[in-house]
This record gives C-alpha cells, structure tokens and sequence, in this order.
C-alpha cells in the first residue's frame, strides 16, 4: 500500500510534469530506491561539448542529483570515470545512492569547485578529458533543502551549500548597516530598489524566515513584465554572498583549464547575467595571445592562449526543452578546449 508521504510525493511530480521524462529513470538493474529526478539542462549539448569518450576521465563539479553526472558516465562506459564534486552534502548523498550501481566508475567529493586543484589531485585525477560546471542553485535546494533558498516556503534563511561553516543569510540581514546591504542587494542582485528594500529589512528586523523576507522585499521589488517575482533579485543576490558564488566561478574556472589535458575540453552553464559574465570574460581572456591594454604599443603581457572557444554564440536551451522543462529557460552553455602550450 501507497503510503501518506508517498502520495504526496506522488502528487507533487504530477503538478510539475517537466521533473520527470522516461529517459531520466533508471534502467533496468541500476539503483530504484528513488525514481525521480530533476531534469538536467543541455544535456545532449553538454555530451556533444566535452566530446564525451570511452575510457576517458571526467570531473562534475556541480553534482546534484547526478543527472548530468549519469549521462557522462553511460557515455564514458565501459572504462571511463568520473569525479563527482558538491559542496552540498545533502546533494552528494542523493547522488551517491541514485548512483551506487556505478561506484566503480565513480569517486564523490564533498568540497567546492573553488578548490578543484587539490580535489583532483587527492583523488587521483591529475588531469582530465573534460569538465563541467553547472552553475548556481539546483531545484534540489530550492524545493526541498529547508534552507531559505525559496521565497515561496516558510523556511529558515540559511541559504547556503555547504551547511558547516560560513555566514547564514538571516546572519547577513539582520547585522550589516543598511548602507552595506543595500550595496549587497544591489552589486549582486542588480536591484535597483535596492536603498528602499535594504531600509524595509533594517526597520523590520529580526527577519528570520523566508517568507518573512519575502513579504517585506515585495512592498518594494521591481515587478517585471517577465513575471519574475520582486523578490527574486535580492534572494539572489543574499544567496551570491552567503556562498561566495562569484569569486568561486573564477577561482574554479582558472583551476579547470589547468586540469585539461590538451585536447580536453571544459563546459560551464550559468543561469544569469552575472555568471555569465565571468564565464564569457575569463574564456576570452585566455583565448587570446595578448591581454594587454588597447593603446599598448608592443605586447609585453607573455600571456599564451590556453583555451580556443568552440562555440563563439552561446548555447541555450531549444524550444522544446523549455517546453518540458522550465526552469531551463534562462541557462547558457560556454564551451572552451585546452590547447597544448608546450607547442602553441
């Protein structure tokens, strides 16, 4: 008999029809102790990307629920590998039972992608084939971590990845001056209302939980013609600060491409302006022969290319893949390949 929980659970995947096509169960044989996933994006684009091969070495430096991570290994199979990093333990566990009938082909990491080097290393994995970041916030934590990451639930403002150390995000909005977290709101969130929200915070203090803050911020958000809701730009942006989001991009991207071996190759999806950004500007700055300034005469920089991007316009997801599955809406792919210095 179909347990209360299970019901609904069962429930809740028929309301959101996009977490769940055939192709994302297992097969036959493999782990069933849970059927049901979020729906990775650019799947196939990510595959095609990193020219995934037999017998090579992979890194997934964003887990998850291993939906990517899974694609990688059937298209690694018979000998291929694979490290699987997250920062999220919780995440790292799903991931590590959906997956267990592929442990021989995979090691788990619990760490962030800002310390790529040493993970790699101290798991055997001196250099790889390809790499992939999936950046940002996962549906995982936002529909059922309990950590604040939703203005939609009634939960605890934490809203970070790794839940043993660092700052909470009730630590931030309710102990910065309102000057510092209006500059927060608005370096990290691109709010412009950011003075009069960071002021209705400060007045209202102690906030403690996610619809608290919710409530508050929509007095004085920016609605959108997109149907965005006005809270989604500081929930982004405490989110950015509690974890560090954006310092960890370049600190994970300049340690990937020094993981490639030539040939390899790297692909990194964001899901905003500001992610993107980063990605764009670190890819091109190491596609290029010379990073010196405009008005240099001669190059005296001795900077080399590392990387040639693959693809020049950025990959979003199709017409029918935002059809069946939302949230992929706003992603987009960058894809760069490790030249060999030693000969370039």
């Amino acid at each position: 008999m179909t347990s209360k929980l299970e019901r609904i659970e069962l429930l809740s995947i028929i309301d959101r029809p996009e977490s769940l096509t055939a192709s994302d169960l297992p097969r036959s044989g493999e782990n069933q102790e849970r059927t049901i996933y979020h729906l990775p994006v650019l799947v196939n684009e990510v595959l095609t990307g990193l020219a995934v091969q037999s017998g090579r070495d992979y890194m997934d430096c964003t887990v998850g629920e291993g939906g990517h991570t899974l694609s990688i290994l059937r298209a690694a199979l018979p000998d291929g590998r694979v490290l699987a990093i997250d920062s999220d333990a919780a995440a790292l566990d799903i991931a590590c039972r959906r997956l267990v009938d592929h442990k021989q082909s995979l090691t788990f990491a619990h760490n962030s992608y800002a310390n790529l080097d040493t993970v790699a290393r101290d798991n055997g994995f001196a250099q790889v084939d390809g790499i992939l970041m999936d950046l940002g916030l996962s549906s995982l934590q936002l529909e059922g971590s309990g950590r604040g990451f939703s203005f939609l639930k009634n939960e605890p403002l934490d809203m970070r990845y790794d839940c043993t150390k660092g700052t909470t995000a009730a630590d931030l909005i309710n102990n910065l001056p309102a000057n510092e977290l209006a500059d927060l709101i608005w370096l990290f969130g691109e709010e412009r209302n950011s003075r009069a929200i960071a002021k209705a915070i400060f007045d209202n203090r102690p906030v403690c939980t996610s619809v608290e803050l919710a409530n508050i911020v929509s007095k004085f958000g920016r609605r959108r013609r997109s149907g965005l809701h006005p809270a989604t730009q500081t929930f982004q942006a405490l989110r950015i600060a509690v974890n560090g989001e954006l310092e960890t991009i370049s600190e994970g991207l300049s340690a990937a491409i020094t993981l490639l071996r030539p040939g390899g190759r790297l692909a990194v999806i964001s899901y905003h302006s500001l992610e993107d950004r980063i990605v764009k500007d670190s890819l091109r700055s190491e596609a290029k022969e010379c990073i010196c300034l405009p008005e240099a005469i001669t190059c005296i920089c001795t900077h080399k290319a590392s990387v040639r991007l693959i693809n020049r316009r950025v990959i979003t997801p199709s017409e029918e893949e935002r059809g069946r599955n939302p949230r992929s809406r706003s992603a987009r792919l960058r894809i760069a390949e490790r030249l060999d210095t030693e000969t370039t």
